[in-house]
C-alpha cells in the first residue's frame, strides 16, 4: 500500500468515510488501497487515510486512535480528522464505536444505534470556529436520522447471527480514558442513557459544523460498572468481546456504504453551516479563511 501526500486541491476524492473505533483499524475487505497523508490548520490526523474500494465504491477508512491504537480519547486530534475528510470531499461519516451498556437490555455483542448524544467531556476543542469567525450550528438532532436509518437497515440485510441492532438510543461521552465509578455509573442511568463511551464527541459536533452527514454503529461490550450481577467494565473484557463482534460490524458497514452510495440521501447536515455561519464570509480576514477554506460554504 502505497503512502503520499496531498492537498485539498487535488483530485482525490470519496463521497463516504468510516472511522474506525477500537477493534477496527482496518477494513478487510478494502480493496485498491492507498494511504494518503493529508496535512491541515488543525495539525495532522489520527493516521493517514486510507482510501479504496469497497464493494466497488470508494470510501476513506480512518483508524480514530492511529493503527496502533497509540492515542487516548482526549488526545484523538478530532478537527484534524474531520478537516482532512471534508477535504477529500466526504459528505457522510459512519463511525464506528465500542460502547458500555446502561439499560439491561443492551447486551454485549449488541449493536446500537444510537440518535442521541450527551457531552461530559471538558478537555477537547469541540468547534472549528472562534478568533475572527462565528457559527452556532444546530445539534438538537446531533445523529443524522437518513444514515442512521441505513445503518439499521444494513444490520438486517447482513444477517448477523448474534445478538441484535437497537436503534434510537442516547450515548453519554465521557473523557476518559478511566472508566466510570459506580456512582457515575447510576448517575448517568438517571439521566436516560442507554450507552457511553468516550469518543462520540465532539467528533458528532465538527461533522455537523463540516456539513457532513454522521452516525455511529456502536459495538456494546460491556455493562459499565453498574450492574449488580455482571462482571465490571475492564480493557481486557471489553476488547476480548470488540473482536468477536468486528466481522460483524464490518459486514454491517459493507451493506451501509452500498445503501448510502445507491441512495445519496439527502442530510439535515449538508446545509448545516450555511444556515448557521454568523460572521459574513467577507468580513473574515484573509487567515481566517484560509484557515477554514474547507468547511465554508460556498
Amino acid at each position: 500500500m502505497t503512502t503520499s501526500t496531498i492537498e485539498a486541491s487535488e483530485s482525490l476524492s470519496a463521497d463516504i468515510a468510516i472511522i474506525g473505533g477500537s477493534g477496527l483499524y482496518q477494513m478487510a475487505d478494502l480493496t485498491n488501497k492507498r494511504s494518503i497523508s493529508i496535512a491541515t490548520p488543525y495539525g495532522k490526523p489520527s493516521d493517514g487515510i486510507v482510501l479504496g474500494e469497497l464493494n466497488g465504491v470508494t470510501v476513506a477508512f480512518l483508524a480514530r486512535h492511529g493503527q496502533e491504537h497509540r492515542l487516548t480519547p482526549s488526545t484523538v486530534p478530532y478537527r484534524a480528522n474531520i478537516y482532512a475528510l471534508k477535504t477529500l470531499g466526504v459528505r457522510y461519516i459512519v463511525s464506528v464505536s465500542a460502547v458500555g451498556s446502561l439499560q439491561k437490555e443492551l447486551k454485549p455483542l449488541d449493536m446500537v444505534v444510537p440518535d442521541q448524544m450527551i457531552d461530559m467531556t471538558k478537555q477537547r476543542s469541540s468547534s472549528f470556529f472562534g478568533k475572527g469567525a462565528v457559527a452556532h450550528v444546530s445539534m438538537a438532532d446531533p445523529i443524522c436520522p437518513a444514515v442512521a436509518d441505513i445503518l439499521t437497515r444494513a444490520y438486517t440485510q447482513a444477517n448477523i447471527n448474534e445478538g441484535q441492532c437497537h436503534p434510537k438510543a442516547t450515548y453519554v461521552c465521557i473523557e476518559g480514558p478511566q472508566f466510570s465509578t459506580r456512582a457515575e455509573s447510576q448517575w448517568y442511568r438517571q439521566m436516560n442513557a442507554d450507552i457511553i463511551g468516550m469518543t462520540n464527541m465532539p467528533e458528532a459536533k465538527l461533522a455537523r459544523e463540516a456539513s457532513i452527514a454522521y452516525a455511529t454503529l456502536a459495538l456494546v461490550t460491556d455493562f459499565d460498572s453498574w450492574h449488580p450481577t455482571e462482571e465490571d467494565v475492564s480493557a481486557d473484557y471489553a476488547i476480548q468481546n470488540l473482536m468477536k463482534n468486528a466481522d460483524n460490524a464490518q459486514q454491517v458497514i459493507k451493506q451501509a456504504v452500498a445503501l448510502i452510495a445507491a441512495e445519496q440521501p439527502k442530510s439535515i447536515a449538508h446545509n448545516a453551516l450555511a444556515q448557521s455561519l454568523v460572521t459574513p464570509i467577507e468580513a473574515m480576514s484573509v487567515e481566517v479563511k484560509a484557515k477554514l477554506g474547507a468547511l465554508l460554504p460556498e
